[in-house]
Parts: C-alpha cells; sequence; structure tokens
C-alpha cells in the first residue's frame, strides 16, 4: 500500500519516470558523503566565546558511538529517541545514532507542557529521551512513571542535579555502547530498507490531538537531495553552503533544511544561541555570514520591525536617505524592466552605498538565497526586504511532504507565489471555483507513510488514487507557479453563505496600520465580519512574552497622529479617541477596496495584550491557532453580535 499508520509498516514508494532515482537509507546518504566531505568541517557551536567544529569524519564517527549506546540502552526497532532541546551537535548527533541503531528520531517543541511531552513520548513507544537542561529534564520526571516503554534519560546542557537510576550525561551516555561490537550495528544498519519510517514530526494540533506524520527513509533522502537543489543549494564540491541553526529541529522545515540537507550536500551548520528568537540572532549571522539562511515569516517581520526600529530613532538626513535607497531598490526589483542606464546607476550606487551596509549588519553580506516557509508571506515583509535587495523565496509544503514540495530559487520566482513543484513532485487542485482557487492535492516521493496509530486519519489525508490533500486553497498560473491563498478551515462561511478568506483582509488592515500587531476576522455563520486587533509591544528579553510598552514604531505612529500614548493599557483603557479614530480610518480604507460588501470589517476590538506561545493564541511556529483565539475571546467577540 501506498501508506501505513503502524511504526514497523512499509509503504510503496511513489517511482516513476519523473523520479527514478535508486532509493537509499539515511545511512547510505551519509556514508556517500563521508567519502566526498569527510574532512569538511560539519557542526560549529560556540563553547565559551569560541567556536568549535567537528569534521564530518567526527560526526559520523559520533552518530555509530550514539547508535551503539541507544542499542545498550535497550532501544527497540521502530521505536523512538525523542529529543528535547535546542538545537546543538548533540540534537545531530542523537537523531543520525538513532536512525542508524534501527530507531526513529521524534523531536519535541521546547515550548511542550509535561502533559503534551507524555502524550508524544507514549504515542512513539519512546525508550530513551535526550533532553538539553534542567528545566526539560524536570518536565520528564514529572511524568516518567506513566511512560512504560522509557528506558533512559540523557542530559547533554547542564550537569546532573541528583543522581538518579538510568539517568546519564552526554559523556557517560556515548561510552556505554563501547563493549557493542561494530558487526552488531552493521547488522542492524544494512537490514534497514528506505520504505520504512526513521523520523516522526508531530504536527502542532491546532485542531485537537498532534498527530505523528511517519517519514521514511526515502522522504528524508530524497528530499534532502531534491528539493535543496531546486533550492539552489550547492553542494560543497561547488561551494561549502554555512547555515545557522536555529528554528525548533521538531519543526520539518529546520529539521530538513538543517539536519538532513546539510549531511546530503556537505553544509557547515552554525547553532545559534537558544535565545536567538529573543534577539541575539542577528549577532550569531553577523558573525557566521552565512551562505543562505531560512526564516518562518514571523523571523522576517521581527527583523523589519527591528530595523524600521532603529530607522525611526535615526535623524532626519539618514531616514531620507535609507528611504530613497529602499524605494529605487523596491522599483528595479518590481519592475525587472530596463530602466534607463542612469537609473540603473543610482540604484547601484543606493545599494554599494546604503543597502549593502544594511544587509552586512543583518549579516547578509555573503548570502546569496533567503528561504522563507511554514505560513504564508505578507506583502509589506515582502516589499521591505526587496528594498533592501533581499529576495524571499518562499517554499510550500507541510509535515506531510517532508517540508518543502513546491519552492522558489534564484531560476524559480513569482511575487507572491511559492514556486513550482519540485521536479518529480506533481501537484493538482480539486474542486475548483470560478476564480480557479481549489484544494491543493500532492504527489511524489515527499508525501509521508501515514500517522502513527492513526489508520483513520491517514485514510482521510488520502484519496482514493493515492493523492495527499492539504486543506490548503491555492490556485495555478499558466505556467505552473503556485499561489497558496488560505486554508480550507480557516474559510469564513457567513450566515448568509458567502465565502470569506480572512487572510487577505487581515494582512490589508496590518498593512494599513503599522500599530497593528495581530488582526484576526470573525464572521463564521454570523452575519457580518469583525475583527480582533493586538498592538505592537515591546516582548519582554526572558520570556518573548508581549509586555504593556509600545514598540518604537507604534509610539511613531501614535506621535504622527496627535496621541502621547507609550503603553497598550493606557490605549485600551481610555479608549484613546486619537487612536481609535486613525483605526477606523484605517479600516474604512481597507473596507473601501474590499471584494463585496461581505468582505467588510463592521466591528472591532482592541484586546489588551499582544498574542504570544505562552498566552496560548500562536503555535509553537507563530501560526495563529484560531479555534483557541475564538474560545479565550468568547465575550469580546459576543459582544459583537448581541442584537
Amino acid at each position: 500500500s501506498l501508506w501505513t499508520s503502524f511504526a514497523d509498516g512499509r509503504v510503496r514508494l511513489r517511482i516513476d519516470n519523473s523520479c527514478p532515482q535508486t532509493p537509499i537509507t539515511v545511512h547510505q546518504m551519509f556514508k556517500e558523503s563521508l567519502e566526498k566531505y569527510g574532512s569538511l568541517n560539519a557542526l560549529a557551536s560556540k563553547k565559551n566565546g569560541k567556536w568549535e567544529k567537528i569534521t564530518f569524519s567526527e560526526y559520523y564517527c559520533l552518530s555509530r558511538k550514539a547508535a551503539k549506546s541507544f542499542l545498550k540502552l535497550g532501544l527497540e526497532q521502530f521505536h523512538s529517541v525523542a529529543i528535547l532541546g535546542f538545537n546543538s551537535p548533540e540534537w545531530f548527533i542523537s537523531a543520525v545514532g538513532a536512525v542508524f541503531a534501527g530507531g526513529i528520531v521524534t523531536g519535541i517543541y521546547t515550548t511542550n507542557s509535561p502533559e503534551a511531552c507524555h502524550y508524544i513520548a507514549h504515542d512513539s513507544k519512546t525508550n530513551i529521551m535526550v533532553v538539553d537542561n534542567q528545566k526539560q529534564l524536570e518536565k520528564i520526571m514529572q511524568i516518567w512513571n506513566r511512560l512504560p516503554y522509557l528506558k533512559a534519560v540523557v542530559l547533554y546542557k547542564d550537569s546532573i542535579p541528583e543522581r538518579h537510576p538510568n539517568l546519564y550525561t552526554m559523556e557517560e551516555f556515548l561510552e556505554l555502547g563501547d563493549d557493542i561490537p561494530d558487526a552488531t550495528l552493521d547488522y542492524i544498519i544494512n537490514s534497514q530498507k528506505p520504505n520504512q519510517c526513521c523520523v516522526l514530526i508531530y504536527t502542532s494540533g491546532t485542531t485537537g490531538k498532534p498527530k505523528g506524520a511517519m517519514l521514511s527513509h526515502d522522504n528524508i533522502t530524497w528530499t534532502s537531495a531534491h528539493c535543496s537543489r531546486a533550492g539552489d543549494m550547492q553542494p560543497a564540491e561547488v561551494q561549502q553552503e554555512s547555515i545557522v541553526s536555529y528554528l525548533p529541529l521538531s519543526h520539518i522545515a529546520a529539521q530538513i533544511y538543517d539536519l538532513w540537507t546539510g549531511i546530503k550536500w556537505g553544509e557547515q551548520v552554525y547553532f545559534a544561541e537558544p535565545d536567538a528568537l529573543k534577539g541575539s540572532l542577528i549577532d550569531t549571522l553577523k558573525e557566521v555570514q552565512p551562505t543562505s539562511h531560512m526564516g518562518v515569516p514571523r523571523v522576517w517581520e521581527k527583523i523589519m520591525e527591528k530595523l524600521k526600529d532603529a530607522s525611526a530613532q535615526s535623524g532626519f538626513m539618514k531616514k531620507k536617505i535609507l528611504s530613497w535607497a529602499m524605494s529605487l531598490s523596491l522599483e528595479r526589483n518590481i519592475n525587472c524592466s530596463s530602466s534607463s542606464d542612469l537609473k540603473q546607476f543610482w540604484t547601484r550606487l543606493a545599494d554599494y552605498l546604503v543597502l549593502a551596509k544594511i544587509r552586512n549588519a543583518l549579516g547578509f553580506s555573503s548570502c546569496q538565497k533567503h528561504f522563507s516557509g511554514a505560513a504564508p508571506l505578507n506583502t509589506e515583509t515582502l516589499y521591505f526586504f526587496l528594498g533592501l535587495n533581499i529576495t524571499l523565496y518562499e517554499a510550500y509544503g507541510m509535515s506531510e511532504t517532508t517540508g518543502p514540495h513546491c519552492l522558489s530559487g534564484p531560476y524559480i520566482y513569482r511575487q507572491h507565489s511559492c514556486g513550482k513543484p519540485v521536479p518529480g513532485c506533481k501537484v493538482k487542485l480539486v474542486d475548483e471555483d470560478r476564480e480557479g482557487n481549489g484544494e491543493i492535492c500532492f504527489w511524489g516521493r515527499t508525501v509521508f507513510m501515514g500517522y502513527l496509530n492513526m489508520e483513520d486519519k491517514t485514510k482521510e489525508a488520502f484519496d482514493e488514487d493515492g493523492w495527499l490533500h492539504s486543506g490548503d486553497l491555492g490556485k495555478l498560473d499558466k505556467d505552473g507557479f503556485l499561489y497558496v491563498t488560505g486554508r480550507i478551515k480557516d474559510l469564513i462561511i457567513t450566515a448568509g453563505g458567502e465565502n470569506v478568506p480572512p487572510i487577505p483582509i487581515e494582512d490589508a488592515v496590518k498593512k494599513e496600520l503599522p500599530i497593528i500587531s495581530n488582526a484576526m476576522v470573525i464572521g463564521d455563520k454570523k452575519k457580518f465580519l469583525s475583527m480582533l486587533l493586538t498592538l505592537k509591544s515591546v516582548l519582554d528579553p526572558d520570556t518573548s512574552d508581549p509586555t504593556d510598552i509600545l514598540t518604537e514604531q507604534a509610539r511613531d505612529f501614535c506621535q504622527k497622529i496627535g496621541s502621547k500614548a507609550t503603553k497598550v493599557s493606557e490605549i485600551v483603557a481610555t479608549r484613546d479617541q486619537v487612536i481609535y479614530q486613525a483605526i477606523q480610518e484605517g479600516i474604512n480604507k481597507v473596507n473601501m477596496n474590499a471584494t463585496n460588501r461581505v468582505h467588510c470589517i463592521q466591528k472591532w476590538i482592541v484586546l489588551p495584550r499582544d498574542f504570544s506561545i505562552s498566552g496560548g493564541e500562536l503555535g509553537p511556529t507563530m501560526k495563529l491557532k484560531r479555534l483557541t483565539v475564538l474560545e479565550k475571546y468568547r465575550n469580546e467577540v459576543d459582544s459583537f453580535y448581541e442584537e
């Protein structure tokens, strides 16, 4: 069958004339790379302010050591090694070691509660847990007695607070398997088949329980080879790519981009600090100057907001020069057409004198490719970076397609599109409407095996011909470029039966009102649309939670319209007349451009606090959890529709 819901199941691979490559296992992929890249540096991490590097040969040997130790601790075939921690060489070595030993690697988000960790560890039959610090260890200690399959825990960042049977430091762990013969490990490695499971990616479960998407050796090795090349990632014999690893590895995007593709093409991976998303990422980028960088839209937005804040604080002349340089660059990138020689001269000069310095300050002076994935990019962000002469290449896929199924790159690019299906992959649209929007369906070697222990959900995901249904809406242009237009689940169907995709309206409001951080359209089964709004506030550097203080950009907005407000609470408590008036005017403008009357926002409210992961409104990759927001702010929503 093309699918299974059993950890030890095998599937028929989707090999055809468009993707005839011989399937290989993860170990075979690593061995091939070892022959080519053995002496090159593979992983770099900061210890006491200095970069420590290990080569591909050392990486392979350490992965074998880890595999033997997993076997010694009793890792059973197709049971899992769960890793709960921030990106590090230990994460990579544990993951590869788990696969070599015949296990399945399962990443767990560091933001997960003990209960959420329990669900995944139990569902995946975790035999060994690898955790990075005491905070994560405490979560596991609370649930260990309810995990019958859990045999040992390995701690890799901190020292062990108090001894506990079957709890090891990374150093102790790596020595455990020394007496296991190479032949024993090789026998297990050689018995592995490309159509068997080696990775589990738990979808963040914005609705219901998280589902464990099973990925085969072929999913991992084929995607690493072919999707990365479609994005023009270079093999190390042409140019060794250097990248910074900082996004959660429990998410497919970072795992395929940082870990598996890194092995395939001999990339050098630098590990960021755990507080990367709280602000230290730029410092790491500046030091490393990567050749390629991937971010989720929220990361690109944060960089944009940081730059806008810095610009708001700079002098009049500096502001003017930056805005001149950016407008020239944006115009050239949008029109791509031949402008006059003089115009080209000014654009090049502006780039050399102004924009290159900014790219350097961001750590992007050697960066040839900037990718964005995991959620749609809004126009404001896209245009802002085009103004810096940085093209953001959008990728599109899901955990169930091993990450990118469609990709943009230097040779495949169209604004607002996430590119074309990777050569060897197919996309079709079903149930198209008058405008050509239909549900996006996938076929190819990227398509997953099925959901672990969920036969019904697996059957729901595929149609009778074996195409995977995404639940996303999109359209294709005449040249085969794909545009994702929304989620079927997010589609609002009003009381009058009109279909309203919320994201374009939300993006338009955010673009019109730079003070707005999050906007969420309400209106399912309602007579009209309303909207919840949050204001841009400074994040607490320790917790990343939103504070009450407005960002520089938001304060700038307030000053321009004549308000002295500096805090969210001041605005909300007094319903600051000037600001509320400005918001209403912004929404009026958006309504004027609405597709039709039904798409207009009739009522809105400003919430006292921005959305956050800890508040429950955002998932671990900063995706809006619409149902949670509706539940949490039910009273506010009900007030819109009281007769």
